[in-house]
């Protein structure tokens, strides 16, 4: 089980545990779940309605599976990465703190979720 801690300004904090590794379990669909508050419209990876940025809460160095193509070109339309940046998350093969909250699986690892 993976500990996901939710945050955002405007909201206190929650922690949720999430089933690791299910491959159909979306931090979208957890928050969804949990009735926590991100913002989303489309749900497919095509508006970044619901970017969020996820930080390692333990000593495990992947967060999740790496950027999908979908996410690749809406963070980068959003400003959120560069291309260089997108380059170099490729070529070093580590995961982005940017995401899409309806395209990220969860792993097993504590995380938290920034919205």
């Amino acid at each position: 089980m993976a500990l996901i801690t939710f945050s955002s300004a405007e909201y206190k904090d929650k922690t949720v545990y999430a089933v690791a590794g299910s491959h159909t379990e979306t931090v979208l669909k957890i928050a969804r779940t949990n009735r926590i508050p991100i913002n989303f419209d489309c749900e497919d990876g095509q508006c970044g309605s619901c970017a969020i940025k996820v930080t390692p809460l333990g000593d495990k160095e992947q967060m999740g599976c790496h950027l999908t193509d979908k996410e690749q070109a809406v963070l980068k339309e959003l400003g959120r990465l560069t291309q260089d940046e997108i380059d170099r998350l490729i070529v070093d093969d580590i995961p982005s703190q940017w995401r899409l909250a309806c395209q990220m699986i969860v792993r097993d690892e504590d995380i938290l979720v920034e919205y």
